[in-house]
């Protein structure tokens, strides 16, 4: 991979796709759905100030985090477009996703934690289901893995309770 000139402050389509490592059509795609811009030369090629480096970074990070796409496009459209974001501004998107990344976390600890026991998905194959999810009373608060769904539904404020007989034993922890 060569180098970007530091003297250079445009980039073509393939420096960016090289620099970030993310595939030319993916940098089309970005474009087309208003995460990045460009801006058309004579020749109509494309060429992208320096900065969008950053925000493609900014795009594959979140990504990978589990951001949905419309999330990540309505944070970079709080970006100043006339100048590079500042440290300042960065912080500011990340601190707005820390909530729901706290989520994320906590679920997937769940999920890591609570796998090999019952997780409320109605099958009552498992000895300790019988006692965690009696008569699947679980399938009454909704579909899926309710043990591991609830805490999140609950963050939003949209979660079912949890059947008498499932929250005594998951707070006895003799399930």
């Amino acid at each position: 991979m060569s180098r970007l000139e530091h003297r250079v402050h445009e980039l073509t389509v393939g420096q960016l796709a090289e620099r970030s490592g993310v595939a030319v059509s993916a940098l089309h795609f970005y474009e087309a759905k208003g995460l990045i811009s460009s801006r058309r030369t004579a020749g109509n090629q494309r060429r992208f100030t320096r900065d969008t480096l950053r925000r493609v970074a900014f795009i594959k990070v979140s990504q990978r985090v589990g951001i949905p796409l419309a999330d990540i496009r309505a944070a970079l459209a709080t970006l100043p477009d006339e100048r590079t974001p500042t440290v300042a501004d960065w912080a500011r998107l990340s601190e707005s996703w820390r909530g729901e990344l706290d989520a994320r976390i906590a679920q997937l600890e769940r999920l890591r934690d609570d796998l090999t026991d019952c997780i409320g998905c109605g099958c009552l194959s498992m000895s300790r289901c019988a006692l965690a999810n009696p008569y699947d009373e679980l399938g009454d608060t909704g579909p899926g893995p309710r043990r591991l769904l609830t805490a999140r539904k609950e963050a939003a404020g949209t979660a079912a309770p949890v059947p008498d007989a499932a929250r005594a034993c998951a707070a006895s922890g003799e399930c």
